[in-house]
């Protein structure tokens, strides 16, 4: 229970557009996946491996509207990339009333998939979406996109959350090889700042109607031969 004295907190636990922390759907994952313990560092580990590893990582979700981006809609789909993917682990620690908001990085990714390279003409992914998480006190950074399936087709370090610490993109996967390199950090927020993040992608990316169309599990299975 958040205090009159965490009255900062209070914009972390609340309701929005999409952080629909009070959608029926979403109460019942949070409270059916946050275990029985009631200490909120237990809860938050718990709903941390429940959507990194219900949802499926999918980039070609990529909505950038409201409804699209919604913990209710991602949650329905069972997919999403990063950043739907943080909206929802945000919205299920709002559910248990732990803090909690949505950061966001720039990130060189070196092992994505052919044809986002292609499509991206770039490795860098701009607004990589965190959940910011209050614990014991202080903010956690917890980053559940990648599902368990695929770091193991690719080779990654699985991400893990101990509630304590900082859980962000290993440098490097399994065999050595360059994985994520955070460039900078962009801010953690309530809410998601739709209209910056949608500037920075036209500007970067060009995106034009083609974009972020594919079948992204397909090309794992093609590139890691894992199908």
């Amino acid at each position: 229970m958040i205090h009159a004295m965490d009255n900062d907190l209070l914009p972390y636990l609340q309701c929005t557009p999409t952080v629909d922390c009070d959608h029926p759907s979403v109460i019942e994952y949070a409270r059916s996946s946050a275990g029985e313990s009631p200490d909120p560092v237990d809860q938050a580990v718990r709903l941390y491996y429940a959507v990194r590893d219900d949802i499926r990582y999918d980039p070609y979700t990529l909505d950038l509207s409201v409804p699209g981006l919604k913990a209710s809609t991602t949650l329905r789909t069972r997919r999403g990339w990063c950043v739907a993917k943080a909206i929802l682990l945000a919205a299920c620690c709002r559910v248990m009333g732990i803090p909690a908001r949505l950061g966001y990085a720039d990130v060189r990714n070196h092992l994505t998939t052919a044809r986002m390279r292609e499509q991206m003409k770039t490795d860098v992914f701009y607004w990589h979406g965190y959940t910011s998480i209050h614990l014991g006190g202080k903010w956690v950074k917890a980053t559940p996109a990648f599902n368990i399936e695929l770091c193991e087709k690719f080779r990654f370090h699985p991400l893990e959350f101990d509630g304590r610490t900082d859980s962000i993109y290993h440098p490097f996967d399994l065999e050595g090889n360059q994985h994520m390199e955070y460039l900078g950090y962009r801010g953690e927020f309530a809410d998601v700042p739709l209209d910056a993040i949608m500037e920075t992608f036209i500007r970067e990316y060009r995106p034009d109607e083609n974009w972020q169309q594919g079948d992204f599990d397909a090309e794992v299975d093609r590139e890691t031969g894992k199908g």
